[in-house]
């Protein structure tokens, strides 16, 4: 990991500290797409709204499922945002000031109760929107091929491997995790 530090730089993130109803659906649409495409598909889920800003849960729970799809969102997506509205309202998320008081565990546990939130976007709310400090998100693919990489391995390691490796970044695995997504953006632009 040194040598990989060594070569990036500094990685400074500050987090987004958006409600958790906001965070979970920014990372819901943009699961499983570019950035660019998630980025056009989050502009017209708000501009269906016609408020300005982010919809409250409360909005989007008087819109239809296929109204939400007219922006772009699959059947499961409109949904899953849907579900979380729900879960929003029913104080299954919690508030910012609610997930300050949690462990990364309790957060982990209310949210994946929710159809459509998985480990994955629950982490990415602990990484990016709350800013927590020991979050190694071993199923992402960028994370993955970014140990891959850096470490020289000829295969992308398991999950479980890469949790066992993870161990000995603790209690700062976030920063680990950001150099290896940097590590594989570096191979995605040919830099590496």
């Amino acid at each position: 990991m040194s040598r990989l530090i060594d070569r990036i730089g500094p990685i400074r993130r500050r987090p987004h500290r958006l409600p958790p109803f906001q965070s979970l659906v920014h990372a819901v649409i943009h699961q499983q797409l570019s950035g660019a495409s998630a980025g056009k598909i989050l502009s017209r889920f708000v501009d269906l709204f016609g408020i300005g800003r982010f919809p409250e849960p409360e909005e989007v729970l008087r819109m239809s499922p296929e109204r939400l799809r007219t922006a772009g969102l699959s059947r499961p997506k409109a949904n899953y945002v849907i579900g979380i509205a729900e879960g929003t309202v029913s104080r299954v998320v919690p508030s910012l000031d609610e997930c300050d008081q949690l462990t990364d565990a309790e957060i982990l546990d209310r949210l994946t109760a929710i159809n459509g939130i998985g480990r994955w976007t629950v982490e990415m709310l602990l990484i990016f929107n709350l800013g927590r400090p020991d979050v190694l998100p071993i199923h992402d693919l960028g994370v993955r091929r970014g140990f891959q990489i850096s470490h020289g391995k000829r295969n992308l390691p398991e999950p479980d491997q890469l949790a066992r490796h993870g161990n000995r970044w603790a209690p700062h695995r976030t920063v680990a995790a950001f150099y290896l997504w940097r590590a594989a953006d570096f191979l995605a632009d040919g830099e590496w």
